[in-house]
């Protein structure tokens, strides 16, 4: 699932592509918006908060969600798409280029003045300009039984983390993901992890994992078999992407389980 850098860095694309300049035409494959017409709309801004991205024109945003295999792509008036186009479900054009949503998990029009409905129930989102470390571990200090590997999923404590960096930021630190949010040792030192390594993927893509996607690979630190294990909402095993998606990537010797 894409994760709140790949949102940010789609965002960034789309801003470039997009801002400033009149919509000639749009096409929504969404039933519920198929008859809506942008033309002549000016793109004012495009932004992302946590997994969540906005384009807005005088008259309405347009929001969307990538979801499990959703993705942005530009292409130049007249080039050959590079996805089927029959996952196409949003086309914004102008007389340079074709924004393409394929596969987007969510797309909605909203009056810009509604985008908070869609995300005030999250927490500080880790790419945005307004981050609050305080808030984000109040957020987490909440459920001080919950496991830090579940809690870092919950957008509603921080907004952009996925399967992939809940897995990195606790190899990061040290800590296994099933331990309480109460006993992790330096909760505010996890949180700016989360911060920084974030950051960083969006200013020196692509990352290089460190444990997600390695199982039995030697551990990078001590040489120990990566093992995987389900955390969260039990998945079938015949479910591979629900398997992979909640699976989540520990070192067993650099991440002593609680108690061990």
């Amino acid at each position: 699932m894409p994760e709140g850098d790949t949102v940010y860095l789609a965002a960034a694309r789309l801003r470039a592509a997009l801002e400033g300049k009149t919509l000639t035409g749009s096409d929504f494959r969404v039933p519920r918006y198929a008859t809506v017409d942008l033309r002549d709309q000016v793109v004012e801004s495009v932004g992302s908060y946590g997994k969540h991205l906005f384009i807005r024109t005088p008259a309405v945003s347009i929001h969307t969600h990538l979801k499990m295999e959703g993705t942005w792509r530009i292409f130049h008036c007249g080039q050959r798409w590079t996805k089927p186009r029959v996952t196409a479900r949003l086309v914004l054009r102008t007389a340079e280029v074709e924004a393409v949503g394929f596969s987007l998990g969510k797309v909605e029009v909203v009056r810009v003045g509604d985008e908070h409905r869609i995300i005030d129930h999250l927490g500080p989102d880790l790419l945005g300009p307004e981050w609050d470390v305080a808030e984000a571990v109040r957020r987490l200090e909440r459920y001080p039984d919950q496991p830090i590997g579940v809690a870092l999923l919950d957008q509603r404590n921080l907004a952009g983390i996925g399967n992939v960096f809940r897995s990195e930021i606790c190899f990061l630190r040290r800590v296994h993901p099933v331990t309480p949010v109460a006993d992790v040792p330096d909760l505010l030192a996890l949180v700016h992890e989360a911060h920084r390594v974030l950051t960083e993927a969006v200013r020196k893509p692509p990352r290089r994992e460190l444990i997600y996607g390695r199982t039995h690979r030697p551990c990078q630190r001590c040489g120990t078999p990566i093992a995987r294990a389900l955390l969260g909402d039990p998945a079938p095993a015949s479910d591979r992407i629900a398997y992979r998606e909640r699976g989540i990537y520990f070192c067993p010797r650099c991440q002593p389980a609680p108690g061990s």
